[in-house]
C-alpha cells in the first residue's frame, strides 16, 4: 500500500484558519518530501563540504588545471614519444605478417590514384602540374609521423584548389612566378594557424558551423569547379571566376570557338571514370576500379595523343625530372592579403579532414584526438612548403579508397609517397603528352560527388531551417562568390544559434494521471495541472540574453491560463510558481539579478516561487548572490512533486471553503512566510510524525490525492 505523509506548515494554516473562521476543515493529508542539500558558501570546496565534488569544487580554470596536472603525473615515457610522435602507436604493435601486404596494397592504389589527380588539382589551382607532385610527395611522409589517422590520405583535393586560385588570381597572374611563390606561402601560413588551433586545442570553434553551410558550400563550390573545367572540354578559354554568372557568360560568349575533339575525348574520359566508379562501389569483387579510375584516363588519354597527335587537344607539356629542392616560402609582404584564405582552408580542414580521420578511426577501433590530428595537418603544411607544396588536407575520395583497400596504419600512406617519390624521380617526361581535357574529367569525376543533393532533400524533410540556411549557403556562394558565400553562411548560422539561445524552450508541466511525473502539457496532452499553481521548466542555461525573454515568458503564463485539465483547490489566480531548473546547467550574474527583480515583482504580488532540483552549480551561484536566502531554504525542492504537494496544501487555504474576511485583510504572502519558517526539522519531515489523519483526502471531494492508494 502506497502511504502519503504531511506537510506541518500546510497543518499549521490549516489549523489557524480553521479556528479562525470557526468552521471545520478536513484535516489535511501528510506528504513527505526528499530536503534538498544546500552549499555552505564560506567553506565550499573544503573537505567534507558540499563542494567535495572534483568537478565543480572550485573555479573552472582551477579545476581544468588540477585535471591537466593529473593527467601529466599520469602520463609515462611511452606516452610522452606517443603524444608528440603519434606514429609510435602503430610501429610498437605493427604485425608484419598481417599489416604489411594490405598497407603495400592500400598504399599503392592510392598513390596510382593520387598521381594523376595531383597534377588535375594543380591545374584546378592555376599551378604547373609539377606542384601537384610536390604537395603529394613530402606533406605525406610528414603527416604519416605526427598524423594520429592511420587511413587518412591527405594531398592536394579540389575545394582548397579552388580557394588558393580564387585569392590569388585577384594579387597575380597564374602564370607569373608571384602566384607560385604565393601559393607556397599560403601552405605555410595553413600550417602555423593549424598547429596553433591544434595546440591551444581550438578546434572546438568550428563547431559553430552548421554542416547545413559546409553542405551547402561544397555543393556550390563542386559548380563552380566543374564549370571552370569546361574550358579544356570545350576547346578555348574562358574567365576565371568563383562566381556562376561570369563563368556562363564566358562560355556563352566563346560558344563559335567550340572544338569537338577535347569535347569528345573528354566525355568519354569522363564516362569511363564514373563507369569504373560506379562499378567499383557496387561490385565488391571490382572495387579496385575505383582507385584505377583516374590512371585509365590518363593513360587512354596518353595513348591517343601519342598515336594519332590531334593537333585541337592541349597537352600538360613540360614537366621537370626530380625532387623538389629545400626553400624558404617567399613574398611575405602578402601575407595579410592572404589570412582571410588561409582561415577558411584550415576551417576546411577541420571540418571534413578531422571528421573523416574520426570516421575512419571509429571504424577501425582506435580514438584520436581531434588536436592532435589539426596539428599533424599543420606541421605537413609546414614542411610540404619548405618544398614547394600548395596547402593540403585530407581528401575524401583518396580516404575512402584506402580504408576500403585495408589500410591498417600509417604505413600505407608511406607506400603511397615513395610512389609519388618515383613519378617524380622517373615518370615525369611520360606526363608531357598527357592531354588537358582528360586532366579535367579526373577533377570533374571528383567534384560530382561533393553535390549533396541528397542533403538537401533530407534537411527539407526533417528541418525546414537548415534546408534554408543550405539554400542560402549554397545560393550565395554560387552567384556572390565563395568568401561571402561562406560568411553569409557563417553568419546565418550564427544567427540561428544566437536566436535559439535568446529564445530558448520553455514548457508549462503538468501531472501525468497515476504518476508523480510532470511532463510538457503540450507534449503529453493527458497531462493536469492544479489551480494556483503554474510549473515552469527552462531548457537552457539562463544568461543575459535569454532572461528576458524568459521573464516576459513567466508573466504570460501568469495571466494566460493553460488549457489542461485543471485539478485541486478552486482558487481565482496563481499564487505559487514552479521553477524546474534540472535542464538548466548555467546560470550568469545577469540573470541571478533578473530573478531577484522577478522574485520582488512576485511578492508584492502574492505570488511565492518554487525551484525545483537544481544542479550544483546552479544552486552555488544562487547561494552566493543571496537568492537562496531570499527566496526562503524551504522553497527549494529536490522534485517537482514535493514543490507540488506543499504549494497545493497552500494553496487549499485560498478555496473558496477555506476563505476567511479576517485572514483576506493580511498578506497571503507573508501568512505563508510565516508559516514555513514555523515548520519542522528536515528529520521531522522525512519521517512524517504528524497527528493527522492519513485518510483525510476522502472527507473533501475538492482535494484529488497526490499518490494514489492501492492495495
Amino acid at each position: 500500500m502506497e502511504i502519503t505523509y504531511a506537510s506541518p506548515s500546510a497543518s499549521d494554516l490549516l489549523r489557524s484558519s480553521t479556528a479562525a473562521s470557526g468552521s471545520t476543515m478536513p484535516t489535511p493529508r501528510t506528504i513527505k518530501i526528499i530536503p534538498l542539500q544546500h552549499p555552505d558558501t564560506s567553506s565550499y570546496g573544503s573537505p567534507g563540504g558540499f563542494g567535495n565534488n572534483s568537478s565543480s569544487s572550485s573555479l573552472w580554470p582551477n579545476s581544468w588545471i588540477s585535471r591537466y596536472r593529473g593527467k601529466i603525473k599520469r602520463m609515462t615515457f611511452i606516452d610522452w614519444i606517443e603524444m608528440f610522435l603519434p606514429c609510435c602507436r602503430w610501429i610498437r604493435t605493427y604485425r608484419w605478417r598481417e599489416y604489411f601486404q594490405v598497407d603495400l596494397m592500400a598504399g599503392t592504389t592510392v598513390g596510382i590514384m593520387l598521381v594523376p589527380q595531383a597534377m588535375s588539382y594543380a591545374k584546378l589551382a592555376g599551378l604547373e602540374p609539377i606542384y601537384g607532385l610536390y604537395s603529394g610527395f613530402v606533406p605525406i611522409f610528414i603527416y604519416a609521423i605526427f598524423g594520429s589517422s592511420r587511413q587518412l590520405a591527405i594531398g592536394p583535393v579540389a575545394l582548397v584548389s579552388l580557394l588558393v586560385s580564387n585569392v590569388l588570381s585577384g594579387i597575380a597572374e597564374s602564370s607569373d612566378a608571384l602566384y607560385t611563390e604565393l601559393a607556397i606561402l599560403l601552405a605555410l601560413m595553413v600550417g602555423i594557424l593549424e598547429c596553433i588551433m591544434g595546440l591551444l586545442r581550438l578546434g572546438w570553434l568550428i563547431r559553430f558551423i552548421s554542416h547545413s553551410v559546409i553542405s551547402g558550400f561544397t555543393t556550390a563550390s563542386a559548380v563552380v569547379i566543374a564549370l571552370s573545367q569546361a574550358k579544356y572540354f570545350l576547346g578555348y578559354d574562358i574567365d576565371r571566376s568563383s562566381e556562376i554568372v561570369p563563368i556562363i557568360k564566358s562560355i556563352i560568349a566563346g560558344s563559335d570557338e567550340f572544338s569537338w575533339p577535347p569535347f569528345v575525348m573528354g566525355s568519354t574520359i569522363l564516362a569511363i571514370i564514373q563507369t569504373m566508379k560506379f562499378l567499383g562501389k557496387s561490385r565488391k569483387h571490382l572495387r579496385f576500379l575505383r582507385a584505377m579510375g583516374p590512371l585509365t584516363a590518363v593513360v587512354l588519354g596518353t595513348t591517343f595523343v601519342k598515336i594519332y597527335h590531334p593537333s585541337s587537344i592541349t597537352l600538360v607539356g613540360d614537366i621537370p625530372q626530380g625532387l623538389p629542392s629545400f626553400s624558404i616560402p617567399k613574398s611575405f609582404q602578402y601575407a595579410k592579403s592572404l589570412i582571410s584564405t588561409a582561415v577558411l582552408i584550415t576551417g576546411v580542414a577541420i571540418l571534413e579532414s578531422v571528421g573523416i580521420a574520426k570516421a575512419l578511426a571509429a571504424k577501425n577501433g582506435y580514438e584520436l584526438d581531434s588536436n592532435q590530428e589539426l596539428f599533424g595537418l599543420g606541421v605537413a603544411n609546414i614542411f610540404g612548403s619548405f618544398f614547394s607544396a600548395y596547402p593540403t588536407t585530407g581528401s575524401f575520395s583518396r580516404s575512402a579508397v584506402n580504408h576500403e583497400s585495408g589500410a591498417k596504419t600509417g604505413l600505407s600512406g608511406i607506400i603511397t609517397g615513395t610512389i609519388m617519390c618515383c613519378a617524380l624521380l622517373f615518370l615525369t617526361p611520360l606526363f608531357e603528352y598527357i592531354p588537358q581535357c582528360a586532366l579535367a574529367a579526373i577533377v570533374i569525376s571528383a567534384v560530382i560527388t561533393l553535390v549533396d543533393y541528397e542533403e538537401a532533400i533530407f534537411l527539407w524533410r526533417v528541418d525546414k531551417k537548415d534546408f534554408l540556411l543550405w539554400t542560402i549557403t549554397t545560393t550565395t556562394t554560387l552567384f556572390l562568390g565563395i568568401e561571402i558565400g561562406v560568411l553569409v553562411g557563417v553568419g546565418v548560422s550564427l544567427a540561428f544559434v544566437i536566436h535559439e539561445s535568446a529564445n530558448p524552450h520553455i514548457a508549462v508541466l503538468g501531472r501525468l494521471p497515476g504518476t508523480t511525473v510532470y511532463r510538457n502539457i503540450q507534449q503529453y496532452p493527458e497531462a493536469y495541472t492544479y489551480n494556483g499553481i503554474v510549473i515552469v521548466r527552462i531548457d537552457a542555461p539562463i544568461y543575459f540574453a535569454n532572461i528576458s525573454y524568459i521573464k516576459d515568458r513567466l508573466r504570460e503564463y501568469e495571466v494566460v491560463g493553460d488549457k489542461s485539465t485543471k485539478r485541486g483547490p478552486e482558487v481565482e489566480r496563481i499564487y505559487f510558481v514552479i521553477l524546474e531548473l534540472a535542464p538548466v546547467t548555467y546560470i550568469d550574474a545577469s540573470a541571478v539579478q533578473a530573478l531577484k527583480d522577478l522574485h520582488q515583482e512576485y511578492k508584492s504580488r502574492d505570488i511565492q516561487i518554487a525551484i525545483s532540483n537544481p544542479n550544483q552549480e546552479v544552486l552555488l551561484t544562487l547561494s552566493k548572490a543571496g537568492v537562496v536566502e531570499m527566496i526562503g531554504k524551504e522553497w527549494y525542492f529536490v522534485r517537482v512533486h514535493d514543490a507540488v504537494q506543499v504549494c497545493l496544501q497552500h494553496v487549499q487555504t485560498m478555496s473558496p471553503k477555506a476563505s476567511d474576511p479576517s485572514h483576506e485583510k493580511s498578506s497571503f504572502f507573508q501568512r505563508i512566510m510565516k508559516q514555513r519558517r514555523e515548520d519542522l526539522s528536515v528529520s521531522e519531515l522525512e519521517s512524517g510524525n504528524s497527528q493527522m489523519r492519513s485518510d483525510s483526502t476522502q472527507d473533501d471531494p475538492q482535494l484529488e490525492p497526490l499518490l494514489s492508494r492501492r492495495s
